[in-house]
Protein backbone atom coordinates (compact mmCIF):
# COMPACT_ATOMS: atom_id res chain seq x y z
CA UNK A 1 0.00 0.00 0.00
CA UNK A 2 1.35 2.97 -1.05
CA UNK A 3 1.24 6.33 1.30
CA UNK A 4 1.25 8.20 -1.86
CA UNK A 5 -2.35 7.54 -2.50
CA UNK A 6 -3.71 7.63 1.10
CA UNK A 7 -4.41 11.41 2.84
CA UNK A 8 -3.48 11.82 6.52
CA UNK A 9 -7.17 11.15 7.86
CA UNK A 10 -6.93 7.45 6.15
CA UNK A 11 -3.86 6.67 7.30
CA UNK A 12 -5.03 7.70 10.96
CA UNK A 13 -7.81 5.04 10.54
CA UNK A 14 -6.15 2.41 9.28
CA UNK A 15 -6.70 -0.35 11.60
CA UNK A 16 -9.14 1.25 14.26
CA UNK A 17 -11.85 -1.40 14.69
CA UNK A 18 -14.65 -0.50 16.87
CA UNK A 19 -13.33 -2.03 20.22
CA UNK A 20 -16.40 -2.21 22.88
CA UNK A 21 -14.64 -0.30 25.14
CA UNK A 22 -16.53 1.56 28.26
CA UNK A 23 -16.14 5.42 28.10
CA UNK A 24 -13.62 6.49 30.78
CA UNK A 25 -11.70 9.51 31.06
CA UNK A 26 -8.44 10.91 32.93
CA UNK A 27 -9.30 10.29 36.77
CA UNK A 28 -11.41 7.16 36.54
CA UNK A 29 -10.08 4.26 37.84
CA UNK A 30 -10.02 1.48 35.35
CA UNK A 31 -9.10 -2.10 35.32
CA UNK A 32 -7.50 -3.20 31.98
CA UNK A 33 -7.28 -7.04 31.19
CA UNK A 34 -4.61 -8.21 29.49
CA UNK A 35 -3.89 -10.94 27.25
CA UNK A 36 -0.27 -12.55 28.42
CA UNK A 37 1.04 -15.69 26.68
CA UNK A 38 3.47 -17.84 29.10
CA UNK A 39 4.97 -20.60 26.60
CA UNK A 40 1.96 -22.19 25.06
CA UNK A 41 -0.50 -21.14 27.81
CA UNK A 42 -2.17 -17.60 27.74
CA UNK A 43 -3.80 -16.45 31.02
CA UNK A 44 -5.48 -12.87 31.68
CA UNK A 45 -3.89 -9.87 33.72
CA UNK A 46 -5.72 -7.09 35.30
CA UNK A 47 -4.30 -3.98 35.75
CA UNK A 48 -6.32 -1.68 37.99
CA UNK A 49 -5.48 2.19 38.24
CA UNK A 50 -5.93 5.58 37.63
CA UNK A 51 -5.89 7.18 34.37
CA UNK A 52 -3.23 9.68 34.08
CA UNK A 53 -3.18 10.46 30.65
CA UNK A 54 -4.98 9.82 26.84
CA UNK A 55 -3.51 10.76 23.80
CA UNK A 56 -3.71 11.03 20.27
CA UNK A 57 -6.47 9.96 18.01
CA UNK A 58 -7.21 7.33 15.27
CA UNK A 59 -4.75 4.10 15.64
CA UNK A 60 -2.79 5.99 17.52
CA UNK A 61 -4.34 6.32 20.49
CA UNK A 62 -2.87 5.21 23.94
CA UNK A 63 -3.62 6.33 27.40
CA UNK A 64 -1.60 5.94 30.69
CA UNK A 65 -2.28 4.27 33.84
CA UNK A 66 -0.85 4.45 36.93
CA UNK A 67 -1.47 2.17 40.44
CA UNK A 68 0.16 1.51 43.44
CA UNK A 69 1.98 -2.19 43.74
CA UNK A 70 3.51 -3.58 46.97
CA UNK A 71 6.08 -1.63 49.10
CA UNK A 72 4.35 1.46 47.59
CA UNK A 73 6.12 1.55 44.60
CA UNK A 74 4.49 2.87 41.94
CA UNK A 75 4.07 1.30 38.34
CA UNK A 76 2.89 3.27 35.07
CA UNK A 77 1.97 1.44 32.06
CA UNK A 78 1.18 2.72 28.65
CA UNK A 79 -1.17 0.68 26.84
CA UNK A 80 -2.04 1.68 22.91
CA UNK A 81 -5.82 1.38 23.02
CA UNK A 82 -6.33 -0.62 19.97
CA UNK A 83 -3.53 -3.30 21.40
CA UNK A 84 -5.08 -6.62 20.58
CA UNK A 85 -3.24 -7.59 24.00
CA UNK A 86 -6.06 -5.66 25.52
CA UNK A 87 -9.28 -7.83 25.82
CA UNK A 88 -11.25 -5.77 28.24
CA UNK A 89 -11.50 -2.87 29.91
CA UNK A 90 -13.72 -1.58 33.33
CA UNK A 91 -14.20 1.49 34.56
CA UNK A 92 -13.94 0.51 38.62
CA UNK A 93 -15.26 4.50 39.54
CA UNK A 94 -15.42 7.69 37.98
CA UNK A 95 -12.58 10.43 38.79
CA UNK A 96 -13.40 14.43 39.58
CA UNK A 97 -10.14 16.11 38.01
CA UNK A 98 -10.27 19.57 36.29
CA UNK A 99 -6.94 18.99 34.32
CA UNK A 100 -6.47 17.15 31.05
CA UNK A 101 -3.05 15.51 32.28
CA UNK A 102 -2.59 14.12 36.13
CA UNK A 103 1.96 14.12 35.86
CA UNK A 104 1.08 16.22 39.07
CA UNK A 105 -0.03 12.90 40.99
CA UNK A 106 3.39 11.27 40.19
CA UNK A 107 5.14 13.55 42.99
CA UNK A 108 2.30 12.67 45.79
CA UNK A 109 2.76 10.27 48.42
CA UNK A 110 -0.46 8.90 50.68
CA UNK A 111 -3.77 10.64 50.63
CA UNK A 112 -3.01 14.24 48.52
CA UNK A 113 -2.19 11.20 45.39
CA UNK A 114 -6.07 10.35 45.63
CA UNK A 115 -8.10 11.53 43.09
CA UNK A 116 -11.65 13.04 44.32
CA UNK A 117 -14.46 10.28 43.00
CA UNK A 118 -17.38 11.90 41.34
CA UNK A 119 -20.56 11.71 42.95
CA UNK A 120 -23.60 10.82 40.23
CA UNK A 121 -27.15 10.82 39.96
CA UNK A 122 -29.72 8.80 39.92
CA UNK A 123 -30.50 10.47 36.31
CA UNK A 124 -27.10 10.53 35.54
CA UNK A 125 -26.23 6.73 35.80
CA UNK A 126 -29.59 6.07 34.03
CA UNK A 127 -27.98 8.10 31.41
CA UNK A 128 -24.98 5.91 31.42
CA UNK A 129 -26.54 2.79 31.41
CA UNK A 130 -28.56 3.40 28.43
CA UNK A 131 -25.86 4.99 26.74
CA UNK A 132 -24.00 1.76 27.22
CA UNK A 133 -26.66 -0.35 26.22
CA UNK A 134 -27.49 1.37 22.91
CA UNK A 135 -23.32 0.61 22.27
CA UNK A 136 -23.67 -2.78 22.77
CA UNK A 137 -26.86 -3.00 20.38
CA UNK A 138 -25.21 -1.18 17.83
CA UNK A 139 -22.02 -3.56 18.64
CA UNK A 140 -24.48 -6.45 17.98
CA UNK A 141 -25.95 -5.04 15.00
CA UNK A 142 -23.26 -5.32 13.12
Amino acid sequence: MKAINLTKETIAQVGVVERGFPEFRVGDTIAVAQIVKEGNKERTQTFEGDVLAIRGTGASKSFTVRRIASNNVAVERIYPYYAPVISEIKVVRRGDVRRAKLYYVRDRIGKSARIKVKVLTREQKMHLNDKAEAALAAAAAE
